[in-house]
């Protein structure tokens, strides 16, 4: 039996040990996905230095079939479609069109919960570390990673304490690398592996976004504050 995290922050510094490659490394971003991944990457961001912030992605569902993606959506008006599932449930361009604007419509909602009238970084030619509290399906992190290729990232390095063996593998197969503490054989859910999972308010993803920004180093903060002003 894996000895489960005591809460997010815990599951945060030891996925940071397993990071510690990308310490102060110049032009690595640390991105949490809302809500649960943020409290994940603080911890990631504020052990090795690097700039935090938000990064908003929502898989687009087959009608009938909400845990099957059809498509994907995320900060930044990127789209993301998977042909072969589009074709393969006979989904029409209108019908895609329609539940990838109310996908958009949510995720431009979560960005000015999350982040106010602040521009998202720009990830263009950067490493992200993308993290998540635990990984189950893997649908949302695989069209977060997806987005972010669309958006010129680099190299995406997909972060996570917990993920379920199966969707590990998928993930890998988008991401450059992939990095998680614990893979259980049987996985049940990522709450499962946490003693203290209690879901987070917006404040709480605002705060530790904004206390991220005032733990940088000044000319790191300079340089954030540049790659989000850029493009």
């Amino acid at each position: 039996m894996h000895e489960v995290f005591a809460n997010r922050a815990d599951a945060g510094r030891q996925l940071a040990e397993r990071l510690s490659a990308y310490e102060g490394q110049p032009g690595v971003l640390v991105l949490g996905l809302p809500r649960g991944g943020v409290p994940v990457a603080f911890e990631v961001a504020v052990a090795l230095g690097l700039p935090l912030d938000v990064f908003t992605a929502r898989k687009v569902g087959v009608p009938g079939h909400e845990e099957l993606a059809m498509g994907a959506v995320a900060s930044g008006g990127v789209r993301v479609a998977n042909e072969k599932i589009v074709s393969a449930f006979g989904i029409t361009a209108p019908e895609l069109d329609r539940r990838m604007c109310a996908a958009e419509a949510e995720v431009r909602d979560g960005e000015l919960r999350f982040r106010g009238d602040r521009p998202p970084v720009d990830v263009h030619g950067s490493t992200v570390i993308l993290v998540d509290d635990g990984i189950a399906t893997g649908a949302t992190m695989r069209a977060a990673v997806l987005a972010l290729r669309a958006q010129g990232a680099q190299h995406v390095v997909v972060a996570s304490p917990v993920a379920a063996m199966d969707s590990e593998r998928e993930v890998a197969r988008v991401a450059d690398e992939v990095v998680v503490v614990r893979t259980p054989r049987q996985f049940i859910a990522v709450g499962a592996w946490y003693r203290d999972f209690m879901q987070l308010e917006d404040a709480e993803v605002r705060a530790l976004l904004e206390q991220a920004a005032a733990h940088l180093p000044e000319e790191s903060r300079h340089a954030a504050h540049r790659h989000a002003h850029h493009g």
